[in-house]
């Protein structure tokens, strides 16, 4: 019974970051006067103020230790800063189900990353993993939407993949002081503050201009709570009941219920080589995380 309210969890966190995509590019598209900063903003507000009462009211929050203020401020800058900026001004700029894909090869360059710092050489599956989710990107870009017009947002999301892959490596330096959750949520705040002066300095112009639509609101609300509150909070449950390689797994349907919402709403249309793509990426995660 435990195990299986854990999948319908880690099934409903997939889902979620599967529509996030989806509902990132619509608010660019309903939204005419929507700035990258802006949406990351009101995105890492709306979790902030959803998870730090949660956090106070089950007595789970934990303050900062002074030796690991640096390690948060640096994964901060990392993740949400750097790596949000890169992926919404990729979903800005190419199509949501494309971007997700691309973000969901993050696992499998880990253990390169992990090879450059620490010496320790990937396996087989991984490369043969890597190489395979590539054709599967290319395919999704050559017959389905183009190279020429993806080439920024193909940068920004190469980018964002980096800095993920980055973060990670930086992330043993505290996770195994605090809880998951407190983590996330402490990013979020200092996210927040990093992102401010941002919004004020170069976006303020845009700020009354938004619609502020009940449209709009239910966009961010679903964005901040289901995606940047539930999500983790369902996955972080998931790495602890059942593993983190387990937990992991589940990731590779995020495409696929992005594929599905864009095609639900009228986004993007049926594409054969989309389809193709992420049936290919998707093979080529799952090879890589097989022992």
């Amino acid at each position: 019974m435990k195990k299986s309210l854990t999948i319908i969890l880690l099934t409903l966190a997939s889902v979620f970051w599967g529509v996030s995509f989806i509902l990132t590019k619509e608010l660019f598209l309903t939204e005419e006067h929507m700035t990258v900063t802006i949406l990351i903003a009101m995105r890492l507000a709306i979790a902030t103020l959803v998870m730090v009462p949660l956090l106070l009211l089950t007595g789970k929050m934990q303050r900062i230790q002074r030796k690991d203020i640096k390690w948060f401020l640096l994964l901060t800058l990392c993740e949400p800063f750097i790596y949000h900026l890169c992926e919404t001004s990729g979903v800005q700029l190419v199509s949501g189900s494309l971007a997700s894909v691309v973000i969901a090869t993050i696992p499998l360059f880990v253990p390169f990353g992990v090879w450059i710092a620490y010496r320790k050489r990937p396996r087989i599956q991984v490369v043969v993993g890597v190489a395979l989710s590539l054709i599967g990107v290319a395919v999704m870009l050559i017959g389905g939407e183009g190279l020429r017009g993806n080439f920024r947002g193909m940068l920004f999301l190469t980018g964002a993949v980096v800095i993920a892959v980055v973060y990670t490596l930086l992330l043993v330096k505290i996770v195994d002081r605090y809880n998951p959750l407190v983590i996330t949520t402490w990013q979020n705040i200092i996210g927040f503050v990093y992102f401010l002066p941002l919004v004020l300095c170069f976006d303020a112009a845009n700020l009354p201009l938004l619609s502020y639509s009940p449209r709009m609101l239910a966009l961010l609300l679903m964005l901040g709570i289901c995606c940047s509150t539930l999500a983790y909070s369902f996955y972080n449950h998931g790495v602890r009941h059942l593993g983190a390689a387990e937990a992991c797994v589940f990731n590779n349907t995020i495409p696929i219920f992005s594929f599905i919402a864009a095609l639900v709403i009228g986004q993007e249309g049926f594409s054969w080589a989309k389809l193709i793509g992420i049936a290919v990426v998707i093979t080529g995660v799952i090879i890589s995380q097989r022992e």
